[in-house]
């Protein structure tokens, strides 16, 4: 079960999806790290999944869609693209996820064509987070 506070700083920032964290201090190597350099737990695929939050797959969905293809509530799952378990939809199709899985890595951190042009690729297309924290986020684990 969230705490009240909890639940009002991710609807927060559901309402904000183009504010990303402004640094990476403090990020912590034992989150769930995507291939990607996403942070698997602050995602809301992640979250509604773990608290079988309707809502949240609700708000998800709806920030998700494209004109092109729009989201069920039910492709907003995800145990993290490491798991190996339930996976949101985009990354059940994700070339770096997918590449990183034949390299048997655990994340683009641990490649040596890092960055490659496949994560720039990906990067360039994120729409709800920052490339610039998911790249910050390989370089400290990297550097670590």
């Amino acid at each position: 079960m969230t705490s009240a506070s909890q639940e009002r700083k991710r609807v927060h920032f559901l309402n904000h999806p183009l504010s990303p964290p402004k640094s990476t201090e403090g990020v912590k190597t034992d989150k769930m790290i995507a291939m990607c350099g996403l942070v698997c737990n602050d995602c809301f695929a992640f979250i509604a999944k773990q608290e079988n939050n309707d809502s949240m797959r609700e708000k998800a969905a709806e920030l998700w869609s494209t004109e092109k293809e729009r989201l069920k509530i039910s492709e907003i799952d995800c145990d993290g693209c490491l798991a190996g378990k339930a996976l949101y939809k985009f990354c059940l199709v994700c070339d770096v996820r997918k590449c990183g899985l034949e390299r048997s890595i655990k994340n683009c951190a641990n490649c040596d064509r890092f960055p490659c042009e496949k994560l720039e690729n990906l990067w360039r297309d994120f729409r709800t987070v920052s490339r610039e924290v998911a790249r910050a986020n390989l370089e400290k684990i990297r550097s670590d």
